[in-house]
């Protein structure tokens, strides 16, 4: 699904934030990215989505090399990747219903359609009842829980979330987990940067740490030390 072969990144000239990176992402995974701040966690994530090219080395999305991919085109990689941020970046003067349609009107889907996988999407996320609110007007658990249904009501293969419970209390933490298990159990690839041990150690998926950009170690079902 995704591959990364000795790929790094530079921003300044001697000074790697991620270096040598190898790596393979299976269709349908469950990955926590960790790391501390600096680590590489979100240039990573940066690089699977092409917001930034890699200084070296190659990446695969579904065998298919995504630094051939042209500008005009990019459209069609995004299409099946969805992105969760940690401050939530939804348009605070639209409702729910409208952040979440955002991408299927953009794609210039018929009503009907948006309809239907805007309501599929809120019943996921369990925010059926907030559909007509604006993000104001909800906790900031909901908002990311907008969030996410924004982020696959595009039916992506991928998910991809950088510090989505960042801003949470452990509470609402694991809620929000518990929905990207839910996501993931329908056969959707989901990674998550996170820097949370604690959520980590609740959730016992693979694990891949980074440090000073390196890749360090990669290991399923076992707790952080």
């Amino acid at each position: 699904m995704i591959e990364f072969y000795h790929v790094s990144k530079q921003y300044v000239k001697n000074q790697y934030a991620l270096n040598d990176i190898n790596l393979t992402i299976e269709k349908g995974e469950f990955i926590f990215l960790t790391g501390a701040s600096g680590a590489g966690k979100s240039t990573l994530l940066k690089l699977a989505f092409k917001e930034e090219l890699p200084s070296k080395g190659q990446i695969l999305i579904d065998s298919f090399n995504i630094n051939l991919i042209p500008e005009k085109k990019l459209f069609k990689l995004r299409r099946n990747i969805g992105i969760v941020f940690q401050d939530f970046k939804l348009l605070t003067r639209r409702t729910i219903y409208e952040n979440i349609a955002i991408p299927l009107v953009i794609r210039g889907e018929r009503k009907s359609v948006i309809d239907k996988r805007v309501h599929s999407a809120l019943s996921l996320v369990g925010l059926t009842h907030r559909r007509n609110y604006i993000p104001e007007h909800v906790s900031g658990g909901e908002q990311q829980r907008v969030a996410i249904a924004r982020a696959i009501v595009g039916n992506p293969k991928i998910i991809i979330a950088d510090e989505p419970t960042g801003n949470l209390d452990t509470e609402l933490s694991i809620e929000i987990l518990k929905i990207f298990e839910r996501i993931n159990a329908n056969g959707i690839t989901i990674i998550i940067a996170t820097h949370d041990k604690n959520l980590i150690k609740m959730f016992p998926k693979r694990v891949i740490r980074l440090e000073k950009g390196r890749l360090i170690s990669d290991w399923s079902k076992e707790e952080i030390l």
